[in-house]
């Protein structure tokens, strides 16, 4: 068996996969974000620990032989946090997640003192990634800047726990702004610029190799044999990729998960920051990826069902299906978190536009699907302005359970879709074939092969024309708003 570990930002997953690749058990544990003041967004390390442990227990609670025939483990998690520890080991303070976005003017510090970073790093400088949260650190909370031994990323402090390693590999390294993403190798000019040296960043490996065994008491804990290796692993973006096979240049997929991604896998460094495009190193050697991110993604649908006190989020898709005639006449900006491809705009905010007496909340709910499917169409309209194309993406995330969004989003982009067997596995499948990889060797080609296709959605071109008059106005809405946003 091959254990996959997913830090992700609303729970961690844990996921068993035998030397088929067949699933054999998961289990989840949820994890709450804490927002102190506008625009922050943190969680304590401890809790993700604390979530690990408990979802390996479950496993080992439901699935004890399963689970005492792992052999490897593999990381996956959320990118950009900033954990820091002291010289014990210990978080020094709350992580500072991907969707903060306090760190703005520090961007432009930055881009100031290094003017080609977008270039080496593959990503314009963004207030999510984790070089300009140092800088902050360094002016506001100078006491704990000064402790600061080491700096982890959230799947890396997961590793520290299980191995007593500081390792992190290239797909995680590449969203810092502290990687040479085309020589895979730190940058120390960028280290240097955010107030930090090279012996407070973790060693860095390659996703498929090993990074070290886990230590005794857990591997009695949970009923392992010593000398379970645990790999490299990726960041959540590049696991996902693992674990739908796009692993070949041209490979691609759009991640309907608490943010969202359009990915297309690269056999060369290509970067485009000027498109705000994030072109990173693959966990897989030798491999890189372009990627338009979206701060929002199914997390608009859970905040909008919390909103309107539903429950039950099959059935709300079900009755908004049912009652869907013809594109919403409301309009939302699905900007709840900022927004990073194609605005760089932290402070952008969600907004209804449109709504009238007789708006429903089965109108609310298709405005807020229309609204992640327009952002995605604009997001990738930068991946082409690039020259970068993917003939068909599948969708993956706890979005593809829903086929009417994946429909809605093929009309709106105008693009086939393919729905893949057990798409919404995400990261943690992934990081479970990097551990087997680590492990086995085996050619990457071999393991990572792409999932079944259930079904190809074509677009409805109909629609599609129906459609481009409200993304017109969608673009004039958060064009007309943009100033507005920004605080004063």
């Amino acid at each position: 068996m091959f254990l996959g570990i997913d830090v992700g930002t609303s729970a961690v997953k844990a996921l068993l996969i035998d030397d088929n690749s067949v699933t054999i058990a998961e289990a989840d544990v949820p994890l709450s974000v804490s927002n102190p003041h506008p625009f922050w967004s943190e969680q304590n390390p401890t809790d993700w620990w604390d979530a690990t442990c408990q979802s390996i227990d479950k496993l080992k609670s439901e699935n004890p032989v399963a689970l005492a025939a792992t052999r490897a483990i593999g990381l996956s998690g959320q990118m950009h946090g900033a954990t820091l520890l002291d010289a014990n080991d210990a978080p020094l303070r709350p992580a500072i997640l991907w969707n903060d976005g306090r760190a703005k003017r520090e961007c432009d510090e930055l881009d100031a003192a290094l003017p080609d970073l977008g270039q080496c790093a593959g990503v314009a400088t963004m207030p999510g990634m984790t070089a300009p949260k140092l800088i902050w650190l360094q002016k506001h909370e100078p006491d704990v800047f000064a402790k600061i031994k080491t700096v982890l990323l959230p799947k890396d402090f997961i590793r520290l726990c299980l191995t007593g390693e500081k390792v992190t590999e290239m797909s995680d390294a590449a969203g810092t702004l502290w990687l040479d993403e085309e020589s895979r190798c730190w940058n120390p000019a960028a280290v240097a610029a955010s107030g930090l040296s090279m012996d407070q960043l973790p060693k860095l490996v390659e996703g498929s190799s090993v990074t070290g065994t886990i230590r005794g008491e857990l591997a009695t804990r949970w009923n392992m044999k010593p000398g379970v290796i645990v790999a490299g692993g990726g960041g959540d973006a590049a696991t996902g990729g693992i674990g739908v096979g796009a692993v070949r240049h041209g490979d691609g997929f759009i991640s309907l998960g608490t943010s969202s991604q359009i990915f297309v896998a690269s056999d060369k460094y290509r970067p485009r920051p000027e498109e705000l495009l994030h072109s990173f190193a693959h966990a897989i050697p030798a491999q890189w990826f372009q990627m338009a991110v979206l701060l929002n993604g199914a997390s608009c649908l859970s905040w909008a069902a919390n909103l309107l006190g539903e429950k039950d989020i099959s059935a709300l898709l079900a009755r908004t299906e049912h009652q869907h005639r013809a594109p919403s006449d409301v309009i939302f900006l699905p900007y709840l978190n900022g927004e990073r491809t194609p605005h760089n705009d932290p402070y952008a905010r969600g907004v209804f536009f449109g709504l009238g007496s007789d708006t429903t909340r089965e109108m609310m709910v298709q405005s807020v699907l229309e609204g992640v499917a327009f952002a995605l169409s604009d997001a990738q309209s930068r991946l082409h302005a690039a020259g970068t194309h993917c003939d068909l993406p599948g969708v993956i995330g706890g979005g593809a359970r829903s086929r009417y969004w994946i429909q809605l989003i093929a009309n709106i982009m105008g693009t086939p879709l393919a729905r893949y067997e057990g798409a919404t596995k995400g990261p943690a499948f992934g990081a479970a074939r990097l551990g087997r990889l680590a492990l086995t060797k085996e050619a990457v080609e071999d393991v990572c092969q792409k999932p079944a296709i259930d079904e190809v959605i074509e677009p409805d071109m109909a629609h599609y024309s129906t459609y481009q008059p409200r993304f017109a106005k969608f673009k004039r809405i958060y064009s007309a708003l943009r100033e507005e946003f920004t605080p004063t």
